[in-house]
């Protein structure tokens, strides 16, 4: 007998997304809870290349950080609007992830990881020497502008716009991973020789997946830039891509919820612990290595595993 739809576990999950996230900005500082979503964005995005398809990629924040500096430079030097600057910078990391994913799919393992940072320093290096990005000060004061005539530079508006994307992105991801597509991901991840000889394009399947990664880093750019109103050049170190790794593998890979669980445990951290200064790094290594051994499936993992024990 079907469960009534109210009792299914999707639904129940979602609903909880929604009362959270709607009572957020009024308990935390709504900036704060802005950064959580689109860091728990840049995660799952992340998740879905690592998680489902098992290909470790070191070089994501370059898709984040190219997209954050696309997005303020057409919103404060070219002047366009939020619907068009943020579809530029989503644009700009897609096809970034398409040339990167073409040439890094070649190889496999720690030569396709080592390879995405390569990638990524690049961008880095691009970043610092073109004049429009403003080098080693970055991009100061962008313009929030508005949205369907919401002044988003009102915190509670900018707040309900972020979560509305970030929102409508979740969903998209979740569809993925359990479409036909999201499937064959995981079948390539579990064993690639056999998907071969189903008669599945492998090669053309990772690409797709590495560039749909990519384009959702690149949104999840976008919004930051907007939310904080600046892009810098932390956005594109391989700090940031080593951050994401972090997030993951704390909430849980190969989860849909595990990395916005482990994107809020991260900042959460980095917040509450600021004031110790660079012992923060310290304190989140020892966090992570003890997560790590007590909860080798993340958070997240760990539940669900419980759950399905108990039940």
């Amino acid at each position: 007998m079907t469960a009534p739809l109210y009792r299914r576990p999707v639904f129940l999950g979602y609903a909880a997304m929604v009362v959270v996230g709607v009572s957020a900005p009024f308990v935390v500082y709504p900036v704060f809870a802005m950064n959580v979503l689109v860091m728990a964005l840049f995660a799952s995005a992340f998740n879905l290349l690592v998680g489902y398809v098992g290909l470790l990629s070191f070089g994501h924040a370059a898709f984040l950080g190219s997209a954050a500096y696309v997005t303020g430079y057409a919103a404060r030097t070219l002047g366009l609007p939020v619907i068009l600057a943020v579809p530029a910078g989503v644009v700009v990391a897609a096809v970034l992830g398409l040339v990167f994913g073409a040439l890094a799919l070649r190889r496999s393992g720690i030569y396709f990881a080592m390879i995405t940072l390569g990638f990524a320093q690049v961008i880095y290096f691009l970043v610092v020497q073109m004049p429009w990005t403003g080098g080693e000060d970055g991009l100061q004061g962008i313009p929030r502008g508005s949205f369907l005539g919401f002044d988003l530079s009102d915190r509670l508006t900018m707040y309900f716009f972020v979560y509305a994307v970030f929102l409508g992105a979740f969903f998209l991801i979740h569809r993925i991973i359990d479409s036909p597509f999201g499937h064959v991901l995981r079948a390539i991840r579990e064993n690639e020789p056999r998907a071969v000889s189903l008669g599945y394009d492998v090669a053309r399947y990772k690409l797709l997946a590495f560039v749909l990664s990519a384009a959702l880093a690149g949104l999840a750019g976008s919004l930051k830039a907007l939310t904080l109103q600046f892009a810098t050049l932390g956005d594109v170190t391989w700090q940031r891509s080593g951050e994401v790794v972090l997030m993951t593998l704390l909430g849980g890979m190969g989860t849909v919820m595990g990395p916005s669980v482990g994107a809020l445990l991260v900042l959460t951290l980095e917040n509450y612990l600021a004031s110790l200064g660079s012992w923060v790094t310290v304190i989140t290594g020892a966090v992570f290595v003890i997560m790590v051994m007590a909860f080798r499936r993340g958070v997240v993992g760990e539940v669900r595993a419980l759950v399905k024990r108990s039940f």
